[in-house]
């Protein structure tokens, strides 16, 4: 059996987005050939809230190694965890190299600066590597041209590094066809055979957990007798358009529906600008623009994972945002649908997230692109609010088997295949 070692500073226990993936392929890696290790981080050097029951998600026999970091208390000299971590795990790295001698290093990103251990090992092992591109690297956020600023550093730093390190990257995996193109118009040097689309992949085994061990729903009363409208996750700069589009429907839904409209309350859950800052309001101050806050609730902070899972499952609607820019395929698609709620989602119109929904006949999807901006789309955005809230969800009417060929199984498996062709083409 062929042997990975997955360099994943973000792990279970540690709860953000980024973990899942990874965990993913690590879970079903063993079943397609592929003997996994996960270097990772002690969780006392997290500074997240951490979720221990994700561990319970986790398969036992998986081989983990928690290494040290650079600490961020009492003083919190840097945050990102690739960088506070990067020493241990050259260390780690190269032990593990020297004694076993893995087929291939495995590293997703963000967090990005763990790439540049992919290299010091090529260079000192000869190892091959691949890495995996959940968020563009070299990206213009807001404020990056700011002279100085963490942003403007960030970027520059990454326009250094990247190119270096793709250089003699033996494989680029990302989590849609136009997430890696980005790369190859940048970089016009780079073999476009070395890169594949591997969407996040959806896994059942959750909520079959949450079968096995229901709770409440606490953030809202499921039975009060109001339509609960869902959403979890993030809510960047880049997001607010879709955002805005929607509030601006659901004034039109308040004037066209009026009673139905005292029944609507939206619930953004882990929403906030900084994740360990319950008071990090970001959608509460749009809301208020349009007068919407009596039914609009925030929870900034993030909870668990599977309590975010337990919420879509006890809402009558699942809301997905997307971004302005077409390579943003937001995973959360995939726990809507398995939630079995209605989904409203406002996309892009080449997110692969839309053929996605559209295929397996799993929600309504409002799309939009350069030529038809959102803000175009607030009709169809009251309208999709309207019919789903009335809708009375009927399992059948999913094509389950077009939705389960996007199982974090599948998905794992075409990475295996990817994974094989890079040792057989060396």
């Amino acid at each position: 059996m062929r042997q990975v070692i997955i360099v994943a500073p973000w792990f279970p226990p540690s709860n953000l987005a980024a973990v899942h993936r990874s965990r993913y392929f690590a879970m079903y890696l063993p079943k397609f050939g592929w003997r996994v290790k996960v270097l990772t981080v002690k969780p006392s050097y997290y500074e997240e809230r951490l979720d221990y029951e994700l561990e319970k998600l986790l398969p036992p026999e998986l081989e983990m190694i928690r290494t040290k970091a650079l600490p961020i208390r009492p003083i919190r000299l840097i945050g990102d965890i690739s960088i506070r971590a990067f020493w241990w795990h050259y260390q780690e790295l190269c032990r593990l190299v020297k004694k076993e001698r893995p087929h291939l290093i495995y590293v997703p990103i963000p967090p990005n600066y763990s790439a540049m251990l992919c290299y010091l090992i090529y260079h000192k092992f000869g190892i091959p590597y691949a890495i995996d591109y959940m968020d563009p690297w070299v990206y213009p956020f807001p404020d990056y041209n700011v002279l100085f600023s963490k942003r403007w550093l960030s970027y520059r730093l990454g326009r250094i590094l990247e190119p270096i390190i793709l250089r003699h990257v033996n494989l680029i995996t990302a989590v849609s066809p136009n997430t890696y193109k980005i790369l190859l118009q940048r970089y016009s040097w780079l073999d476009e055979s070395k890169c594949i689309a591997i969407p996040m992949g959806a896994e059942e085994k959750e909520y079959q957990y949450l079968d096995r061990n229901p709770r409440p729903a606490y953030l809202f009363n499921p039975d009060d007798g109001n339509l609960h409208i869902v959403y979890a996750g993030g809510v960047p700069p880049k997001f607010h358009p879709a955002l805005y589009a929607l509030f601006e429907a659901t004034t039109i839904f308040k004037k066209r529906y009026p009673e139905l409209f005292q029944k609507i309350k939206f619930h953004f859950i882990g929403t906030g600008s900084r994740y360990t800052d319950p008071k990090s309001f970001n959608v509460k101050p749009l809301a208020k623009r349009y007068n919407l806050l009596d039914i609009v609730s925030e929870y900034p902070g993030r909870i668990a994972y599977l309590d975010v899972l337990n919420h879509l499952r006890h809402a009558n609607v699942v809301l997905i945002l997307g971004s302005p820019e077409p390579h943003y395929t937001p995973s959360k698609v995939f726990q809507a649908v398995l939630s079995q709620r209605p989904v409203i989602a406002i996309l892009h119109q080449k997110s692969t997230a839309v053929s996605i929904l559209k295929d397996a006949n799993a929600g309504r999807v409002v799309t939009f692109d350069e030529t038809k901006p959102v803000d175009r789309c607030i009709d169809e955005i009251a309208e999709a609010i309207y019919q789903e809230v009335n809708n009375i969800y009927l399992p059948d009417k999913i094509n389950w088997e077009i939705f389960r060929a996007y199982s974090a199984e599948a998905m794992t498996r075409k990475l295996a295949e990817a994974f094989d062709s890079v040792l057989n083409t060396n």
